[in-house]
C-alpha cells in the first residue's frame, strides 16, 4: 500500500476553514479506495505567526517541509501584514526553493455551474493554463533609489532564462501531446511591446515546438488572448504563459467558470525531487473567516489535483464527480453559489456522495 505524507499549512483567514474540509475529503477517499494511506502534520505558519515571531515561518521551515510528499496550503494574507511580506516570507520561497516551476490551473466549467459567458457549456470551457512559476516578471531583482525626494525611483527587472523557459514550454507541449483535446498550444506573448524577453520567449516556443511535430502552436499577444478567453474560449486547449501573464490569465479563467471560490491550483515540481504544493486560488478573505460561509470547493478540487499528481487518478476523478453531483443538485451550496449551506455542510455532503458512489 502506498503511503503519502502531507504538510498542512492552513495559513490565514478562510484558509483554515477550507483546508479542514479538504482534509476531510482526502480522509474519506483514502478510506474508501483503500489503496493508499495518508498522514498529516499541521503547521501554524501564517500572518498570526508573523505577528508573534517577526517571520512567516521558522528559519528551517523549508528543511522541515522537504520531508513531505506534498504541501496543502489554504491561504496567506491578513490586514496589518503587507502582502509582499506575507507572500515573500512563505509562499514564494516554497515555490522557488522547491523548484515548483509549473503552476497548473484548470479552466473547467463544472457541471451544475453557469458561466457568465452566455451560451458557453462545460464542453466549451475546458482547458488548462500552465504558468511559469519561478522567474519571469516576478524575479526579485531591482530596487529603490532616492526615496522621499523628487528623484524617487523604482526598478524591477524581469529574468527569462533558457532553462526556465525551456522546461515550462516542454512541460506544456508534453501535456498537449498526451492529454490535450486538440494537441494545440497557445503561448501568451507581448513581443510587440516588450522587445527583449518576449521575443526570447517566442523563439523558444518555436524551438520546443520542433521537438513535438504533432502539436500545433500559436503565439498570441496577451491583450488579444485575454479577449479570446471571453470571446472564443472553446478554441483553447493548453495555454502556456510567463509568470505575470499566467497569473492574470488564470484569474480571468477562474472568472469565466464560476469565480475564484471554486478555482484550484497546483505548484508542481515535475521531477518530484521536492514536494509539490496545492492551494486554492482565492485569498484569505478575513472578513468572512470563521463564519462558516466560505466555499470549500476550490480546496477540495485541490485534493483531486494532489491525488492525480501522486498517481491516484481514479480517486482524483471520483472527487470531481462528487463535486459535480453536488453542484447539479443545487441543494447544498454556499452563499456565493446561491445556496444557504455552510462550509462544513458542503464538505460533509461531498464526503457523503463519495461514500454512496464508491462505498
Amino acid at each position: 500500500m502506498e503511503h503519502y505524507s502531507i504538510a498542512l499549512l492552513p495559513g490565514d483567514g478562510i484558509g483554515v476553514d477550507v483546508v479542514r474540509e479538504g482534509k476531510k475529503v482526502l480522509d474519506t477517499i483514502s478510506e474508501i479506495h483503500g489503496g493508499f494511506s495518508l498522514s498529516y502534520k499541521e503547521f501554524d505558519w501564517s500572518c498570526e505567526y508573523y505577528a508573534k515571531h517577526g517571520k512567516m515561518m521558522p528559519d528551517n521551515g523549508l528543511e522541515i517541509l522537504r520531508a513531505f510528499d506534498t504541501i496543502f496550503l489554504g491561504a496567506v494574507g491578513y490586514p496589518g501584514v503587507p502582502d509582499h511580506v506575507s507572500l515573500w516570507g512563505l509562499l514564494l520561497p516554497i515555490r522557488r526553493q522547491f523548484e515548483q516551476y509549473i503552476n497548473l490551473r484548470p479552466v473547467k466549467l463544472l457541471k451544475g455551474i453557469t458561466s457568465p459567458l452566455a451560451g458557453k457549456t462545460s464542453e466549451d470551457l475546458n482547458f488548462i493554463v500552465i504558468r511559469e512559476n519561478n522567474e519571469g516578471e516576478y524575479s526579485s531583482i531591482g530596487g529603490r533609489m532616492y526615496e522621499g525626494t523628487d528623484m524617487d525611483m523604482a526598478i524591477q527587472n524581469s529574468v527569462f532564462t533558457r532553462k526556465g523557459v525551456e522546461r515550462v514550454l516542454r512541460y506544456a507541449f508534453d501535456l498537449a501531446q498526451k492529454q490535450g483535446k486538440r494537441k494545440h498550444i497557445t503561448a501568451a506573448t507581448k513581443s510587440n511591446g516588450i522587445n527583449h524577453t518576449m521575443p526570447f520567449w517566442d523563439e523558444y516556443v518555436q524551438k520546443i515546438n520542433r521537438e513535438y511535430p504533432d502539436v500545433d502552436s500559436i503565439t498570441v499577444h496577451i491583450d488579444a488572448l485575454a479577449a479570446f478567453f471571453v470571446s472564443k474560449p472553446e478554441t483553447m486547449d493548453v495555454v502556456v504563459a510567463s509568470n505575470l501573464f499566467g497569473d492574470i490569465l488564470t484569474d480571468l479563467g477562474a472568472a469565466i467558470v464560476g469565480g475564484l471560490g471554486i478555482a484550484p491550483s497546483a505548484n508542481i515540481n515535475p521531477e518530484k525531487k521536492y514536494p509539490s504544493m496545492f492551494e486554492p486560488v482565492h485569498g484569505s478573505a478575513p472578513d468572512i473567516a470563521g463564519k462558516g460561509i466560505a466555499n470549500p470547493l476550490a480546496s477540495i478540487w485541490c485534493t483531486s489535483m494532489m491525488l492525480d499528481h501522486l498517481g491516484q487518478p481514479e480517486s482524483a476523478k471520483a472527487i470531481i464527480d462528487a463535486m459535480e453531483d453536488v453542484l447539479q443538485e443545487k441543494e447544498v451550496l454556499t452563499p456565493d453559489l446561491g445556496g444557504h449551506s455552510t462550509t462544513e455542510q458542503v464538505g460533509d455532503y461531498i464526503c457523503q456522495k463519495l461514500k454512496s458512489s464508491l462505498g
